[in-house]
């Protein structure tokens, strides 16, 4: 399978995060699962963090490291997935997680979030 990591999953498993379930993190450890994070969670966290809005345990380089040796793969912003945005309803306004939707339905992959807003939208997620 193909899974997209929420910018909040992603935090969770890096600093092991005990909010993360076992069959989760199972998931994510699973070499025959496809693991993706998007650069727009990067820079999310790169900016929550710049403003104070977001505490970390690891630093950002060591986050980001942990992001390579853990082989996500990081989908760059491309042009297919702003025209995917474009046809979003909103259910609700928050930038990052609309163009996280918007990647994973252009690229088919299940996001795996938490987020209840997420799940509001046509898009294969789990829990």
């Amino acid at each position: 399978m193909k899974y997209l990591l929420d910018t909040h999953v992603a935090l969770w498993y890096l600093e092991q995060s005990p909010r993360l379930s076992k069959n989760i993190e199972q998931t994510i450890d699973d070499a025959e699962n496809d693991i993706f994070v998007c650069a727009i969670s990067l820079w999310e966290v790169a900016i929550k963090v710049n403003l104070g809005k977001l505490d970390l345990r690891l630093t950002l380089a060591e986050l980001f490291e942990l992001v390579e040796i853990r082989n996500f793969r990081i989908i760059p912003i491309e042009y297919k997935h702003m025209l995917t945005l474009l046809n979003l309803p909103y259910h609700h306004k928050d930038p990052f997680d609309r163009l996280i939707i918007a990647t994973a339905l252009a690229e088919q992959l299940t996001i795996i979030s938490a987020d209840k807003n997420i799940q509001r939208y046509d898009v294969p997620w789990i829990w």
